[in-house]
């Protein structure tokens, strides 16, 4: 087992919780994790939408109807984009994860079918390296084949026939009905 290194302090250590650390087996998220995952995700999706677009719109005009309001209102587009950005780089984080996951899922289904298919060529190899061999051997014993009018070809060096049967495959003889 390799040695870990050297813990490195960080003033803010318990800010920057890591649940997911290699040298412990990884935990059933708590209620607060789940609920802030779930509300990262939601806001992502919600400042994402062409309908947070039209309302951010409609909000940078309403100094144009009221002048007075304008000192608000930036108080208030500075607080949004405050929160905004936070709860955008967490869902995406949040959403990178689960697509991580299908990524190592993916590669783990690939490497198992790659393996099927090294075993399968290898299979379709060895039984072609077989039939190229029969063929060679073919090849080399000489052939007489003696033809009568195209309908039938008889090799005289082919194996012959099982016994009891004929070359079309059926029965002869008194069992034959």
């Amino acid at each position: 087992m390799p040695l870990k290194p050297p813990h490195a302090w960080k003033p803010l250590n318990w800010f920057y919780r890591d649940r997911h650390r290699a040298d412990r087996p990884p935990s059933a998220p708590r209620w607060i994790d789940t609920f802030n995952d779930r509300l990262a995700v939601k806001m992502t999706v919600m400042f994402g939408s062409i309908w947070c677009v039209y309302m951010f719109t409609v909000f940078s005009l309403l100094p144009v109807l009221h002048a007075s309001w304008q000192g608000p209102l930036l108080y208030i587009s500075n607080c949004i984009q405050l929160v905004a950005l936070p709860a955008l780089m967490v869902g995406n984080a949040v959403i990178a994860r689960g697509t991580d996951q299908r990524a190592i899922e993916d590669h783990t289904a690939l490497v198992e079918i790659l393996n099927d298919v090294r075993e399968e060529l290898a299979q379709l190899r060895a039984f072609t390296a077989g039939i190229a061999r029969t063929e060679q051997e073919n090849k080399d014993r000489p052939a007489d084949v003696i033809a009568f009018a195209n309908e039938a070809t008889i090799t005289v060096n082919e194996p012959a026939a099982p016994t009891g049967g004929r070359v079309d495959g059926s029965l002869s003889g008194p069992t034959a009905g």
